[in-house]
């Protein structure tokens, strides 16, 4: 079994849900998990992991880590060698996404409030993998800077998913269909 459907099966949607959607966590789709804000459709999770390509031992930056989810599949992918930081910048969702991903047993996970005026966690970097669960309007500059030499980063940006690997030349950007998310806030 590939180790992202390993992923998918070790770690449950449903605990990660509200318990008004837990009935649809089967379902391919998003799913509310208050404050404006959606548990990805599972498809698409699959997407985007299978495009950051993360392995054993990766330090990834989760951004809009959400209902935290992600940082739970990521964290599953890391192993105990790696390292994954979720960032949320609604306060509810922070509790919720940590009780969720303190059921998981994966201590090398952390869900974080996102800091003011500030995008992901550049104190922290570099990066090998981050990925963004939320709709940027243009590429953000500062999640680039924050990916290291041959780290990737997959995001929406402007309704189409990109995929950005960090070369000693610059960023290198692949386009990969398109999709709907909540909006990135930047601020």
């Amino acid at each position: 079994m590939d180790p992202i459907a390993q992923a998918f099966t070790r770690i449950n949607r449903t605990d990660f849900l509200p318990v008004e959607t837990r009935r649809f966590a089967s379902e391919d789709a998003p799913l509310s998990i208050g404050y404006q804000q959606t548990n990805s459709q599972p498809s698409t999770v699959k997407a985007m992991l299978k495009l950051l390509a993360v392995h054993p031992g990766h330090r990834v930056l989760d951004v809009g880590a959400g209902s935290g989810w992600s940082s739970a599949l990521l964290g599953s992918l890391v192993g105990d060698q790696g390292e994954v930081i979720g960032v949320e910048r609604i306060p509810e969702l922070v509790s919720t996404a940590r009780a969720a991903n303190a059921q998981q047993n994966q201590p090398w996970v952390h869900i974080r409030q996102a800091t003011d005026g500030e995008l992901g966690a550049p104190g922290e970097a570099p990066f090998d993998r981050i990925l963004v669960s939320a709709m940027a309007n243009a590429l953000p500059e500062q999640l680039v800077e924050q990916l290291g030499e041959g780290g990737v980063m997959v995001i929406p940006v402007a309704g189409e998913m990109l995929r950005v690997r960090q070369g000693h030349r610059g960023p290198k950007i692949t386009r990969h269909g398109k999709f709907k998310f909540v909006p990135l806030r930047e601020d």
